[in-house]
């Protein structure tokens, strides 16, 4: 199969592309702006070419490359997506704090940036298209997360998601696009290591030896998924037939609290021989949901797909990473 990844030089993108290659016969093309993820961060899945301007942009071989350029050019996204079976779209803005300070910019990326690749999509007649959204477009909710519930975002960064769920639906039932919505948990794992969501971020203060901060007293609820199960279930997204403008909640299906997390996780570092941080209570963060966990039955029964890997299992792989990556 010929697969698109925008974003693909970030966490997700590059974990998936490593999965795919890992088999023979895919072309994967990596669509991104260099803005987060850079070209060293991609050679560590592998060797790739590069498409340039002036290429032909509709051949496809196997093995890697990458095409730079931005979800917001027009004619950057069209060019990218000529020729592909598959568009997974993981380019955003995905920060709910850099959306309250500049509600613009987030607005742009993620709802400019989307409609720019379902029209290139619609024109170039790709069959399916595989949109990374979150929970932040269902906002305040009383927990666990499902797929019925009525949205209500907390944050900018949520509304921008929903309206991206929203033209996914819209370009389905319009264009006859298969369309489909992954909602992840918070991501973490190996490879995470220009994250700063809180399992690396809190990982990389302890290598340094700085002191982690919960925002708030530690109450506050996620649903952690591991990079491997997100991958299968990116991967059974992108080829499970029938299920076009659908919309699956893709975590634990565990609610765990931030003080939970964080006592589970210096454990785990006392395990891999780190010295164990000192632990402080910040403010409250602007924007942030109380609680946040989700039902993933829907997923299960459609795609075949739960999450396997433990908290502990995954925070001790994700700390083995960090201390390698440390090393070398």
């Amino acid at each position: 199969m010929k697969w698109l990844i925008t974003g693909g030089c970030g966490f997700v993108g590059r974990s998936f592309a490593a999965r795919l290659l890992g088999e023979q016969g895919h072309a994967v093309r990596v669509f991104d702006n260099l803005s987060t993820g850079k070209r060293s961060d991609l050679a560590t899945v592998g060797a790739f070419s590069e498409i340039n301007v002036g290429d032909d942009s509709s051949i496809w071989q196997e093995g890697l490359s990458l095409q730079e350029g931005d979800i917001l050019d027009e004619c950057a996204a069209n060019r990218a997506v000529v020729g592909a079976d598959v568009v997974v779209h993981l380019a955003a803005n995905t920060g709910v704090p850099q959306s309250v300070e500049d509600p613009m910019a987030d607005c742009r990326t993620n709802i400019i940036g989307i409609v720019n690749m379902l029209e290139a999509c619609r024109k170039a007649n790709v069959p399916r298209f595989v949109f990374a959204s979150s929970g932040a477009p269902l906002g305040v909710q009383i927990p666990p997360l499902h797929e019925e519930l009525a949205p209500h975002p907390a944050s900018p960064y949520g509304a921008s998601k929903l309206a991206g769920e929203g033209y996914c639906s819209a370009y389905f039932h319009c264009f006859g696009i298969d369309t489909v919505t992954l909602r992840f948990g918070n991501v973490y794992g190996e490879g995470s290591g220009r994250k700063d969501s809180v399992v690396a971020k809190f990982i990389k203060l302890a290598m340094a030896g700085e002191v982690l901060e919960i925002y708030g007293n530690g109450a506050q609820t996620r649903d952690f998924v591991h990079i491997t199960d997100l991958v299968q279930a990116i991967r059974c997204a992108a080829e499970t037939a029938n299920i076009g403008g659908e919309t699956f909640q893709i975590a634990s299906a565990k609610e765990t609290t931030v003080s939970h997390l964080t006592d589970v996780l210096l454990i785990a570092m006392r395990k891999e021989g780190m010295e164990e941080p000192k632990v402080v209570h910040g403010s409250h963060r602007q924007g942030d949901v109380a609680r946040n966990f989700s039902d993933t039955t829907k997923a299960k029964n459609q795609l075949g797909w739960t999450s396997k890997i433990s908290l502990e299992d995954g925070l001790r792989d994700t700390i083995r990473y960090f201390l390698n990556r440390s090393n070398r």
